[in-house]
């Protein structure tokens, strides 16, 4: 889906009156003609050929202005999106509205992450510009609006007990850079987007690998964030797929806490997204998907 953003239109109907028409004043042409030259006007024909004239002028007009009436109602709803025709307009999904996007400039002579001659599928574009921006309406957490973040910080979403042999993997894999961003939208929906860079793709691989079990092995057995240890991984079939990214979705089940957890992990060459969404009582999958959808774009 980059899919990037629907948000709900807002349609007012209005009821269009029929113009009046009113018959132009009908003037034989020997009329006319001695009119123009000051002469009194011939004999002209009956009173009943001057009535016939006249219908015919009046229905010639009313043919004239509902043809250009209706000419122009056609052309205005070609010219409309389908969500401006009344009667024709889809309600929101819940889609959330994400600015334009676009991926960012790189270094001269650098090469994009899956090209021919990055052997190590290095993004070399800045980290903190391959975030995913805040929607519209979000309060943006001003600790993590798109910059730089510790390894401690980041371990600090998992359970006590993940969070050591998760530091030893880290640690182990040539970590460079996390950047997070972070916002809240108006309906109590929590967002993170944290990207971790890795030297080359093979010790990014290694490190998702300590956090999904059926990909390698695991340190622990696919390590998800504290309160979400059930969540299940989830299929979103081609809906969400980038080409040379791998995406891993988790959904916490009923019965939940006072709050739903949605995760995710995205595999993209030398770096690893992890998506977080969470709301009291039920987060919703909508913009959940959205969001991993975009954020997987920017990787790929």
């Amino acid at each position: 889906m980059s899919e990037q953003r629907t948000v709900p239109e807002t349609e007012t109907e209005t009821d269009t009156e029929t113009p009046e028409v009113v018959a132009p004043e009908v003037v034989a042409p020997e009329a006319a003609d001695a009119a123009a030259a000051g002469l009194p006007a011939p004999p002209g024909g009956s009173g009943r050929s001057r009535r016939v004239l006249a219908a015919v002028a009046r229905w010639t007009a009313a043919v004239l202005v509902f043809g250009g009436v209706g000419a122009g109602t056609a052309a205005g709803i070609t010219a409309m999106e389908r969500t401006e025709v009344p009667g024709l307009a889809t309600e929101s999904d819940g889609r959330w509205e994400y600015p334009r996007l676009s991926l960012p400039a790189l270094p001269q002579g650098s090469p994009r992450p899956f090209t021919d001659g990055n052997e190590g599928e290095i993004h070399h574009a800045d980290l903190r510009a391959l975030l995913l921006p805040a929607p519209a309406g979000a309060a943006v957490d001003p600790k993590a609006n798109g910059g730089w973040t510790t390894r401690d910080a980041f371990l600090s979403a998992y359970g006590k007990e993940d969070r050591p042999p998760l530091a030893r993997a880290l640690d182990d894999s040539t970590l460079r850079h996390i950047a997070v961003r972070a916002w809240t939208m108006p309906d109590g929906t929590r967002s993170s987007v944290h990207l971790l860079r890795f030297g080359s793709v093979g010790y990014a691989e290694e490190f998702k690998d300590a956090l999904i079990a059926s990909e390698g092995g695991g340190v622990v057995p696919d390590i998800l964030p504290e309160g979400a240890a059930g969540a299940k991984m989830e299929t979103y079939g081609d809906d969400i797929d980038v080409p040379d990214t791998r995406p891993y979705i988790y959904q916490e089940p009923k019965p939940y806490g006072p709050e739903q957890i949605r995760w995710a992990y995205i595999q993209a060459g030398d770096t690893l997204a992890v998506v977080r969404q969470s709301r009291k009582g039920e987060a919703a999958h909508v913009p959940f998907q959205q969001t991993v959808t975009l954020q997987n774009q920017l990787l790929g």
